[in-house]
């Protein structure tokens, strides 16, 4: 459901964005700063093509697609030839006004272009300048290009990953791009508001996603800095070495078993008949025998059958869920998931992912789903047409 507008309640109401950025992370996070209410104009090479906005399909009339629709939520868009005579005065005037920038670039080629962080806090001393890349500003990856897998692949994430017999797998959903540059990059621009709101100083921030990605192998990679061994595929406890895992169904259809507590496997024993094993002491004698029972078991009915038996069961066992079957899902619909957010372009709504981010007093609003690429740039009138 989308919120009633008003900007005394918008939490980063006053905040001006001015994003650079392309493809997912840097538009995942300047669209929830401006679902939280800041202001965002995103800054568009004409001509340049993004994958990720061109996402198909097109929506009727908007001049954009689905995705596009989505990322630029709420935003305004120019286009802007940072590679022409007078662009750099442009983004100097803009930034007068603007707190916030937000680029993807690789690194150096703001500088190229005269528009570091150096470059532009003599204009404004406040401003915060936030960069997201790959590998990051130092270091010898730096300038290597690379996108989610490739971050996946050197952050040692993807080597305990799927299964022993065919090796690492990928899940989709863009985990370098959204887990750990988007949310990492909007902790360090919330971070950076806060410090500037205490001491007036703004600063530089360099968030690599390869970075992010490290500390996500948790608790197996704090056990291995502390002393244990690698975890390969389907070692761990929770990467399918244990009974936590998928299990399929007589229908095809699977079930996720995450019963690791003590009260946990107890019910799933009892609701699998498996009563003799609720002590746990089995799991040490014969891990890999349980596992095959519990699969030959779930094999034994349907997704739906399963999910009946264990809706009333509190084993945390719940079925695999496809995203049609999400969107119709009741717990979801309570919570206002996928809201109806108005068109851009004349009347109607379009149905979008919502921004999870729950607050009494300051919660987000969907003001327009985006607009086609460059669609305000008239609206920014002192810019002229030398630097378009």
């Amino acid at each position: 459901m989308t919120e009633t507008i008003n900007k005394k309640t918008r939490a980063l109401e006053g905040l001006k964005v001015l994003d650079f950025t392309t493809l997912l992370p840097g538009p995942y996070a300047s669209m929830v700063l401006a679902d939280l209410g800041a202001e965002v104009l995103h800054v568009i090479g004409p001509g340049r093509y993004d994958l990720v906005t061109h996402w198909s399909p097109d929506l009727p009339g908007q001049g954009t697609g689905g995705v596009g629709a989505w990322l630029g939520r709420n935003k305004k868009s120019l286009f802007l030839n940072l590679k022409k005579e007078g662009a750099v005065e442009v983004v100097k005037r803009l930034i007068v006004d603007y707190d916030i920038i937000l680029e993807q670039f690789r690194p150096g080629v703001m500088a190229k272009l005269g528009l570091a962080y150096e470059d532009l806090a003599g204009v404004n001393p406040g401003l915060i300048y936030c960069s997201i890349t790959g590998y990051g500003q130092t270091g010898p990856k730096k300038d290597r290009a690379g996108h989610d897998i490739n971050y996946l692949a050197q952050s040692g994430i993807a080597a305990s990953s799927g299964r022993k017999e065919g090796g690492p797998s990928l899940y989709n959903f863009q985990i370098a791009d959204v887990a750990s540059g988007s949310m990492n990059a909007l902790v360090g621009i919330l971070a950076a508001v806060i410090h500037r709101q205490n001491t007036g100083e703004g600063q530089y921030i360099d968030i690599a996603m390869a970075d992010g990605l490290v500390p996500f192998l948790s608790m197996d990679g704090a056990a291995f800095l502390a002393g244990e061994d690698p975890v390969g595929p389907e070692e761990g406890l929770l990467n399918g070495g244990g009974i936590y895992d998928f299990y399929e169904t007589k229908d095809g259809g699977y079930m996720s078993v995450g019963s690791l507590e003590g009260k946990f496997f107890r019910a799933l024993c009892r609701a699998l008949g498996y009563p003799e094993w609720e002590d746990g002491e089995i799991l040490k004698e014969d891990p890999e025998g349980v596992k095959a029972a519990f699969r030959a078991t779930f094999r034994t009915k349907s997704r739906e059958e399963w999910t009946a038996i264990f809706r009333e069961i509190d084993a945390c066992v719940e079925a695999v869920l496809t995203i049609d079957e999400v969107i119709k899902d009741p717990h979801y619909q309570e919570r206002g998931v996928f809201p109806q957010v108005p068109l851009a372009i004349g009347e109607g709504q379009v149905t979008q992912l919502g921004n999870p981010i729950r607050m009494t007093k300051t919660p987000p609003t969907y003001v327009h789903a985006g607009y086609p690429e460059g669609y305000h740039s008239q609206e920014v009138r002192f810019l002229g047409d030398e630097a378009n």
